[in-house]
């Protein structure tokens, strides 16, 4: 591997009103490496990031890039040394399309005329690169969260990129488009591209890195070779303490069944017919596009069914629409928990008694005594961490919103929790928090639909593993059955 150090950090410090978010960093980064960064929710891997792109002003340190150093680094600087970063929050013009995303700064580089169908067949090209087929006409905001995250992608790769940040890029993708991450990051990486990989999974880190560098409560505390360093030994450093990362044990004594449905068709899904227990965890599975969240969607009332029934505790129930699924005890945690689960600007308390507000509430007015027991009491439960329950919910760590959309769904007393990715984004620390919590209610008799696209969460969370593709029924897996291989075989139609 080339030596040459292409970023270097030094001492860097930044602070914000009562919290220290940098504290003296230091680590470099070496030319044409991947270096992936670790380290819990609060750590300060977003601000150093930040930090280097020229988003933030830093308080004190210096940033070099290619020897050079810099008093100060603005985001037209950090681009024009070649710095992209592909952030967890997406940086994507909704009404404008896929070509037109992937090429927008060019186009207000040269002018405000451009041959469209230019910019389509580059964006076609750059797409080729990830194997996936999406249309580059399309509107973004017609794209799946995954789609959306390859339209990210295929955007910083189309700039001329030295070092490529990359801030949890694998969260929303299949094991297969994970697949297809890992041969772009591979090119880049043997023509120099120094690659910055943040990431809560572990799996990852060892297949795609070549150092990883931890940090934990806004300070540096070590960089590793990958190939010297174990899974067990960068979960204690990232916490500071021993935590054995593994699936809690399930009491596993599913009842009479919850919820069933038959032949359900709509939303782009046709003929589904499964059904779920009580206490049982369903594992869903399937590649971007294969159905799974129009299938919650579908089950939430947040799309049409055309036709086929659902059925729960044995008899047929029309769900037009998400407070008919509400009023029949489900409960939807969106994959998309800050655009569609959460009213970020709002406090907590005000986020977890939202879905039951005709209950707390007498002519229009709300009982504030029992909205505060409320949300006191699911607080307490699932551990959200918080001075205050009027603590608005963005400035909340992933983990702890994700257990605010949870809390929701308590309150409305929800006797079927459907989870549409319900670890991405979130620590090491937090997912196990969630894991026991989902082990909890399936024990208490609670019935889970998990959606997720990491493979060892499925295998090690579900009691049952149904696989989807292209919006059908591709097969059922029983636990004793479990094999990753033959899922991904389902998953893509081989069987």
């Amino acid at each position: 591997m080339d030596t040459k150090v292409v970023l270097s950090l030094e001492n860097i410090t930044k602070r914000y009103p009562g919290v220290l978010a940098l504290n003296k960093v230091s680590m470099n980064f070496l030319e044409g490496e991947v270096h992936a960064l670790l380290g819990e929710n609060g750590a300060g891997k977003s601000t150093l990031i930040k930090a280097v792109a020229g988003a933030i002003d830093i308080d004190s340190g210096r940033i070099s890039i290619n020897g050079q150093e810099y008093e100060k680094i603005t985001p037209s600087l950090s681009r024009s040394l070649g710095i992209e970063v592909i952030y967890q929050e997406f940086n994507l013009v909704p009404t404008l399309s896929c070509a037109e995303n992937i090429y927008l700064c060019e186009k207000s580089e040269k002018s405000a005329l451009f041959n469209a169908k230019d910019i389509e067949k580059k964006a076609a090209n750059v797409l080729d690169q990830f194997g996936v087929k999406i249309d580059p006409q399309r509107m973004v905001q017609d794209l799946s969260i995954a789609e959306q995250q390859i339209i990210e992608i295929a955007k910083a790769v189309s700039k001329n990129v030295k070092i490529l940040i990359m801030d949890e890029p694998s969260a929303p993708l299949s094991v297969s488009e994970v697949e297809m991450m890992f041969k772009i990051i591979n090119q880049l990486k043997e023509k120099g591209v120094t690659v910055i990989y943040i990431s809560h999974r572990l799996e990852e880190v060892f297949r795609i890195s070549d150092r990883v560098s931890v940090m934990r409560d806004g300070s540096y505390v070590t960089t590793k070779n990958t190939k010297d360093t174990s899974r067990q030994e960068l979960i204690t450093l990232m916490v500071g303490r021993e935590l054995k990362e593994t699936y809690p044990k399930r009491k596993n004594l599913p009842g009479d069944v919850a919820l069933e449905v038959k032949n359900l068709t709509g939303n782009g899904d046709r003929n589904l017919s499964f059904s779920v227990r009580k206490g049982e965890i369903l594992g869903i599975s399937g590649l971007v596009g294969a159905g799974r969240t129009e299938l919650a969607q579908l089950l939430f009332g947040a799309a049409p069914i055309e036709s086929g029934e659902i059925l729960i505790n044995g008899k047929i129930t029309k769900i037009r629409s998400p407070l008919d699924a509400i009023h029949h005890k489900i409960g939807l945690l969106t994959e998309d928990r800050k655009g569609q689960g959460l009213f970020l600007e709002m406090p907590i308390k005000w986020n977890i008694s939202f879905p039951i507000g005709q209950r707390i509430s007498k002519y229009g007015v709300v009982n504030t005594k029992k909205e505060d027991e409320i949300a006191t009491k699911y607080k307490e439960r699932i551990n959200i961490k918080t001075p205050s329950l009027l603590q608005q919910v963005v400035n909340l760590s992933g983990g702890n919103q994700q257990k605010v959309v949870l809390a929701k769904a308590l309150a409305a007393e929800s006797d079927i929790l459907i989870f549409d990715e319900p670890t991405r984004g979130i620590d090491v620390g937090a997912k196990q928090e969630i894991y026991h919590l989902m082990t909890e209610l399936a024990d208490n008799g609670i019935t889970i639909l998990m959606i997720s696209s990491d493979m060892e969460e499925l295998l090690g969370m579900s009691d049952r593993i149904i696989v989807l593709c292209e919006g059908e029924l591709a097969g059922e897996v029983q636990k004793e059955n479990f094999n990753q291989h033959f899922i991904l075989d389902l998953a893509s139609g081989t069987h």
